[in-house]
């Protein structure tokens, strides 16, 4: 890292509204809004400062922030981030100490990066006084396992109560002092081995805290720094100020111009937008703006001298986090219109990856309100909905160099193994993961369509899984919605001309219509839910109900019903499969001069979802004997004494006495006998 002027959006100011307000986000994901509220990362703590036993270069005393003020007898060390200040000035007469941070730098100082590094120290030689023990004093060290980005970047290390601060501890031989006892814990033999404690307790060896719980410790100890001028209770966020500059060519320039005489100043809306200049050279490392020859001399709107022109670029969110609210008047001259987004903000449903969940989707939700306030909107949310899609994942393969394969380059055996075509050497099989070009796990869609057609490529990627989790894809899930096209068009086919509907309908017709229009009910909730697996299943339960239809024997209205049972699987399938759709909607309506399209959705009728009869298990002792039809309004007793009538349950209650009837309307009837 090195540091850089840069610009920044104050994302901080709204971090309580931002908070606060996903609790109204009822129809975003859990996940996501579980992952927002992490990363904005609200706690409750305390601020307190360790005076240094010596200054450092002018620095008496380091502040640090902490969510558990009453481990703070517990504690055994301070430690430093990296980028620390106090870190920073010991490393300047210290050259171990810059050697150290150099090494951290390299290392990298992501959440992800520092959790799996071993932890490691630099000890500074430096002590600090402890605020609360007179006398004791407390070595402090520069920490691997620091984040500058969390709190103040110093921490002080309790390791009986913190996992990191114990390995940390081990390693370099610190005290590991408990604080908090566990509640069922025995107080003689209770210690810190390998696993800090973490959890509820009674607080020990911590003079004025001691027998309290730790929330009511957590209060003492505010307090009492409080008291002592040495600290006090704070609310902490997570969340940092978005910083905004990058230092490339392709982005949104920031309009900004730097004048000696004037500072910074924003370029005139007149000379808005900035646009790119086309002659850049990319042959030099570092920002090609800022290597121009010409395009960032500017002058000064303010007082027309000679200035600079920022050669800064947006970060590219910053373009994605407000285009929602450009696109409801596109081709207004001003960047929102006011009328416009009143009347189309929020967004109804918004559809995007999980990946979009603490970058995208926080801009976002900053932006809009930072517009409100701006007084370009009314809306403080920009998204109502949000649907989380999964990925499409494939097996990925290896040739015997080392090299990805794509997977048309390599034949699977039998045996389940794998060789690869051009060389016939073994291949490696690795794990099933989203598709990427890195891996070549990919499957090239033109040769899908040229083979089984789009719609049957739709239909499988529908059918496999609920959409918000990854699928897989494989050429036999393919192959299988392929055979399912076929045969809905075989039934199309099959089926005679159209007839006018019976005055009355036989036993078998009446069936296939109930199960017509259940699946029309039960696709059309499914569709709005976004469960499509759940209406791909639907629809083939209503192709096997229409096959087995045509090899019923023919009796009253059942053509009839069968075309009805067509048109409506039609219909439905045509969000999923809108080329089968039109193409089967053709062949039973020749002549017309329209398309399905513009038809509209089909209509469940009423009193065909109704159940004319469910089926109750009838059980003596727990063990099924029976079972018994009956409709769904019967009363308790009819069905009970209906159970008792059934010929296998008679016999098995003849000569017992029935002690207990349990009754699980329109499930279960079971006889508790005696004897």
């Amino acid at each position: 890292k090195k540091k850089l002027s840069q610009w920044f959006l104050r994302i901080t100011q709204f971090a309580p509204e931002l908070l606060e307000a996903l609790a109204t986000l009822d129809r975003w994901p859990e996940r996501v809004r579980l992952m927002q509220e992490r990363w904005i990362g609200r706690s409750e703590g305390a601020r307190l400062f360790f005076a240094l036993a010596a200054p450092e270069r002018a620095i008496d005393r380091v502040e640090v922030y902490t969510t558990r003020p009453d481990t703070l007898y517990g504690m055994s060390f301070l430690a430093l981030a990296p980028e620390h200040p106090l870190a920073a000035a010991v490393a300047a007469r210290d050259s171990a100490a810059a050697a150290f941070i150099a090494e951290c730098r390299r290392m990298g100082t992501s959440e992800a990066v520092i959790e799996m590094a071993e932890k490691r120290g630099y000890d500074t030689g430096l002590r600090v006084n402890h605020p609360f023990i007179e006398g004791a004093t407390y070595p402090v060290w520069i920490a691997n396992f620091v984040l500058m980005e969390y709190g103040t970047g110093a921490i002080f290390g309790c390791p009986a109560h913190d996992q990191r601060d114990l390995e940390f501890a081990r390693k370099y031989e610190l005290s590991v002092v408990p604080v908090v006892h566990p509640p069922n814990a025995d107080s003689g033999t209770f210690s810190i081995a390998n696993e800090a404690y973490v959890g509820p307790g009674t607080i020990i060896n911590s003079s004025f805290m001691d027998g309290l719980d730790v929330e009511s410790a957590q209060r003492a100890a505010i307090k009492r720094l409080k008291k002592l001028g040495a600290g006090e209770g704070v609310v902490n966020w997570r969340l940092r100020d978005w910083g905004v500059s990058r230092q490339r060519y392709w982005g949104c320039p920031i309009p900004v111009i730097h004048c000696e005489q004037c500072g910074v100043a924003p370029v005139p809306d007149k000379q808005l937008p900035v646009t790119l200049p086309e002659d850049v050279s990319f042959d030099r490392p570092g920002n090609p703006l800022d290597h121009h020859p010409t395009w960032k001399h500017v002058d000064c709107p303010l007082c027309r001298r000679a200035a600079r022109r920022e050669t800064d670029t947006f970060d590219t969110f910053v373009d994605s986090a407000w285009y929602f609210a450009r696109f409801c008047s596109p081709h207004a001259y001003e960047p929102v219109t006011r009328t416009a987004v009143d009347h189309w903000m929020p967004v109804d449903q918004y559809i995007g990856g999980i990946e979009h969940a603490i970058l995208h989707l926080l801009y976002s939700r900053f932006f809009t309100r930072a517009m409100r306030v701006c007084g370009y909107l009314s809306v403080d949310e920009p998204f109502a909905g949000l649907f989380t899609q999964g990925m499409v994942t494939h097996e990925s393969y290896r040739s015997k160099d080392g090299q990805w394969l794509y997977p048309d380059e390599v034949e699977k055996r039998p045996d389940g193994t794998a060789i690869h075509r051009a060389t016939n050497e073994p291949v490696t099989i690795g794990r099933v993961e989203a598709m990427s070009k890195s891996k070549r796990n990919t499957v090239d869609p033109g040769a899908i369509i040229a083979k089984y057609g789009a719609d049957t490529a739709r239909w499988f990627i529908l059918s496999d899984n609920p959409p918000e989790r990854d699928m897989e894809w494989t050429e036999a899930g393919v192959a299988g919605a392929y055979r399912f096209t076929s045969r809905v068009f075989r039934l199309a086919e099959a089926l005679g001309a159209a007839a006018a509907a019976p005055d009355k309908l036989g036993s078998a017709a009446m069936r296939l219509r109930r199960v017509t229009h259940r699946t029309t009910a039960a696709v059309t909730d499914a569709l709005e839910s976004f469960a499509f697996n759940v209406a791909v299943a639907r629809l083939y339960e209503l192709a096997n109900a229409i096959n087995a239809a045509e090899r019923a024997a023919d009796e009253l209205g059942l053509l009839w019903a069968r075309r009805e049972a067509i048109e409506t699987l039609a219909r439905l399938i045509a969000p999923m499969m809108p080329h089968l759709a039109e193409e089967l909607y053709a062949k039973l309506n020749p002549g017309v001069d329209h398309v399905l399209a513009e038809q509209p959705w089909p209509q469940a009728e009423q009193e065909l979802l109704d159940a004319e009869t469910v089926t109750v298990a009838v059980q003596v002792m727990g063990k099924l004997r029976g079972t018994i039809v009956v409709t769904p309004e019967a009363s308790a007793d009819a069905v009970i004494a209906a159970a008792e009538a059934e010929p296998n349950v008679a016999r098995a209650l003849q000569g017992r006495r029935v002690v207990k009837r349990i009754h699980v309307p329109h499930r279960i009837v079971n006889f508790v006998v005696a004897g």
